[in-house]
Formats: structure tokens, C-alpha cells, sequence
């Protein structure tokens, strides 16, 4: 039986779980620190994130991602999955309220939080904004390989937008 002294060491613990490929244990553990301290914002960003990739349940993952947010508004982590689940449920509205906050928190990776609010526009066929994001993200990204897939919806973006391009007949 492990003892713990402090819910920091249960946390670590609970991290390593959910590392290792241990779901149910590290749920346990996350569950029992919020328990003991239900404003422990890092373990409601765990459960968020373990929810939303591991077991898919995309309310209870919004639910402890927001409140993250709301106990702890600088804890940098939580933005970028919090806007994917809101890109992947296609919450425009919600994913600008979040993304406008995410850009000021120090800790927050501006370019990839540019690129999901493109992808939001782009899901909601509205290509001149995507572009627009996307290029404001580019000029950002330190990353090679983000820069390449920012590179790549630019691409994909500038094709949409000819493919819809009108045709004009000119009689001569």
C-alpha cells in the first residue's frame, strides 16, 4: 500500500499512471485528490484530459477543463486541450471566448492556439478567417514540424477557396 504525504506526491503519482497506460488507477487517484481538495486545479485538467482522450466523454472532460480555467486562469496546460475538445464539438463561439483568454496567459503556445481557432473557422466554412488565423499562427511557430502542418492547412485552405471561386464566361 503506498501512503502519500501530500496530494502534490498523489498527483505525481496519479500522472505516472495515466503515463504508464493505467486509466482506472490514475482516475482513482485523481478522484480522491479532489476529495480532499476539490480546487486542485491541475487535477481537474488530468481528469479533462484523461477523459476527453482516454475514455471519450467529452461533457465530463469540458466540465473539469472549465473549471481548471476557473480556479487557476494562468495554468498554461489547459488551454490548448480545452480548445481542441471545443474545436472537435464545433463550439465556435465558445472556442473565440477561450482562445481571446488563452493568447494573454503566459505559459500558452499562441501559434497552436491560432491554429485550432483556424481549423474552427475552417470547419465552419469560413475560409478568409482560417486563412487569416492560420497565417497569424505561422508567424509564430517555433516548430518545425508545426510549422509544416500550419504550412499544410494554408495549402489545404488556399485550394478550398479555389475550388470555390466562381466562374465567369466572357462572350467574345
Amino acid at each position: 500500500m503506498d501512503t502519500y504525504y501530500s496530494i502534490e506526491e498523489k498527483y505525481l503519482h496519479a500522472v505516472e499512471e495515466l503515463s504508464y497506460g493505467d486509466t482506472p488507477l490514475s482516475l482513482k487517484l485523481l478522484n480522491e485528490i479532489l476529495a480532499e481538495d476539490p480546487l486542485f486545479a491541475r487535477a481537474h485538467y488530468k481528469i479533462g484530459v484523461l477523459y476527453y482522450y482516454n475514455l471519450c466523454d467529452y461533457q465530463a472532460a469540458g466540465y473539469h477543463f472549465k473549471l481548471c480555467t476557473e480556479l487557476d486562469a494562468f495554468f498554461p496546460d489547459v488551454y490548448f486541450h480545452y480548445i481542441s475538445l471545443l474545436v472537435f464539438l464545433n463550439m465556435e463561439r465558445q472556442v473565440n471566448l477561450v482562445a481571446q483568454k488563452a493568447v494573454t496567459i503566459p505559459g500558452v503556445y499562441v501559434s497552436a492556439i491560432y491554429n485550432l481557432v483556424g481549423l474552427c473557422a475552417e470547419n465552419n466554412c469560413k475560409l478568409n478567417e482560417a486563412l487569416n488565423w492560420y497565417e497569424k499562427g505561422l508567424m509564430l511557430v517555433t516548430n518545425k514540424d508545426k510549422k509544416d502542418d500550419i504550412e499544410e492547412n494554408i495549402s489545404r485552405i488556399k485550394f478550398k477557396m479555389e475550388r470555390n471561386k466562381a466562374y465567369t464566361y466572357h462572350l467574345s
